[in-house]
């Protein structure tokens, strides 16, 4: 693992600004009423940095009723007025860039570089759906024809309007704070939604910057109420009244409590839940660009991501040159603190999760699989470190292959034909990302279509833009976010069908 990198010029932790009051209700800050103080842990290190005082199921209803009641003015304002407040908080996450980078690597073991990402991607989803929200206006009430030849006086017209659906649960996971948030509070905001936030309870303090960018750029009481607590302050809010909307990104297992939760009013849900996603290399690719990505696919963000990349499936002809320079690059990879500034990879970002990881390398080990990098914990060093693992020809049937880890853990296997290669690309139970690289781009694109899955890469690592889609099929989860699909996600379609006599009577 080039020991000698570890720790050369090693900064100390940053100090993290206190929060005594971390539950933001109705545009003020309050004491969580909750029985258990959450705990904020540095994963390199293992130790309790901050408390936190959850919220109460008392606050949840607050809350609740908070966003009930400033949904008729928040849906009201123009789409314009709401694009202000979005850039308010693009403005507002730029301006604070170095203190949110810097609770990333101390509450999620991010390296600064993918803590940097996370900032910029986050004030980026504000802007577009600013840009949505303004251009909704324009949007509302448009007219059409409309014609049945089976009629005998047609004359009738078409109007569409697009509705807010209300209030909005807003249920996010650890993996990547702000960003995640921002992938569902900017386009419900922006579609005149009024919104509950609940963060992850292992990484709290990054997600209450928003209260503080709802203060700063004036956004309306009630619009925007935030509630740090474990899972049964979630269920709670999925059951409170004043909810219209869920939306949740997390674990298949708790997607299924929160689906559950919501059918008892026949709420309207969107759920991206967990992957299992395959990187197709095909025989024309270039063996130093396959490697690369099939790495980053993997290893960025220590692979606690739903998309990431966890089976690879690279061409016969060239197996060997591929897994060789990428065992080399797993070899190399620095694996240390977000503190030492050459780190690649940090820790896992919470102790559960480590533990998690850590029994599929047992299972590997009891099974005989062919390991060959890692599988191993860091037991030299302090806090949540595993090494960056690569198994080689791993029995299809095999809780490797087809199981999501969440962690940096790759299953290879070799394909003779591309047939057989999509085949075992889509035995899967998920359908949210993949990736394929190959010499002929247009081949690629070709081949894509066949693959069962979401959002595709085609010869480049998983950049995600706001202006996409994201979500996926199967058990990956239902509807999709960013891009129009995201505003369409917190909005409802109003048709109204008019006879055109009467609307010139009123135009």
């Amino acid at each position: 693992m080039n020991d000698d990198m570890r720790r050369p010029g090693a900064a100390a932790p940053p100090t993290i600004p206190a929060r005594d009051k971390a539950v933001y209700i109705r545009g003020a800050w309050h004491t969580g009423c909750g029985d258990k103080p959450l705990e904020a842990v540095d994963p390199s290190s293992g130790k309790v940095f901050a408390d936190i005082a959850p919220a109460s199921a008392k606050q949840v209803s607050l809350a609740g009723q908070a966003a009930a009641e400033a949904f008729s003015e928040w849906r009201s304002l123009s789409g314009a007025a709401r694009a202000g407040h979005l850039r308010g908080f693009s403005d507002g996450l730029r301006a604070r860039k170095d203190e949110l980078v810097a609770l990333q690597m101390r509450n999620n073991g991010k390296p600064r570089s993918e803590a940097m990402i996370d900032v910029d991607d986050a004030a980026a989803a504000f802007d577009y759906y600013a840009a949505l929200a303004a251009d909704l206006d324009g949007r509302q009430g448009g007219g059409f024809m409309l014609a049945d030849p089976g009629l005998a006086d047609p004359g009738l017209a078409g109007r569409t309007y697009f509705e807010p659906l209300g209030p909005a649960a807003l249920i996010v996971p650890w993996n990547f704070p702000l960003v995640t948030t921002a992938w569902k509070l900017a386009p419900a905001l922006a579609a005149g939604c009024t919104a509950v936030l609940k963060p992850s309870e292992f990484t709290t303090l990054a997600e209450l910057v928003y209260g503080d960018l709802a203060d700063e750029t004036g956004l309306p009481a009630g619009v925007l109420n935030i509630l740090p607590g474990a899972g049964a302050i979630g269920a709670a809010l999925v059951a409170d009244p004043g909810i219209a909307k869920v939306s949740f990104t997390g674990s298949n297992a708790t997607g299924r409590q929160v689906m559950a939760g919501a059918s008892e009013r026949t709420l309207p849900l969107s759920l991206e839940l967990g992957g299992k996603s395959p990187i197709i290399v095909l025989d024309d690719a270039d063996v130093e660009k396959a490697a690369e990505i099939a790495a980053a696919g993997i290893f960025f963000n220590c692979g606690q991501m739903c998309s990431a990349t966890s089976r690879l499936l690279v061409a016969d002809s060239i197996a060997d040159d591929v897994i060789a320079v990428l065992r080399a690059k797993t070899r190399r990879m620095v694996v240390d603190s977000p503190d030492n500034p050459h780190a690649e990879m940090g820790p896992i970002t919470t102790e559960a999760q480590r533990a998690k990881i850590l029994t599929y390398f047992l299972k590997a080990r009891v099974d005989g699989l062919k390991c060959l990098e890692g599988g191993v914990a860091r037991t030299e060093a302090d806090g949540f470190f595993v090494e960056p693992t690569l198994y080689l020809d791993v029995p299809f049937h095999h809780p490797i292959w087809r199981e999501e880890i969440f962690g940096p853990v790759l299953a290879i296997a070799r394909f003779s034909d591309e047939a057989e290669a999509v085949a075992l690309a889509n035995d899967t139970e998920f359908g949210l990302a993949a990736a394929i690289v190959g010499g002929d781009p247009d081949h690629a694109q070709r081949l894509a279509r066949q693959v069962v899955a979401g959002h595709i890469w085609i010869n480049t690592p998983q950049i995600i833009f706001p202006n996409t889609s994201w979500g996926g099929f199967k058990a990956s989860g239902i509807g999709r976010e960013l891009g129009p699909h995201g505003l369409a996600a917190y909005s409802a379609v109003k048709h109204l069908t008019v006879a055109t006599r009467q609307e010139a009577k009123h135009a």
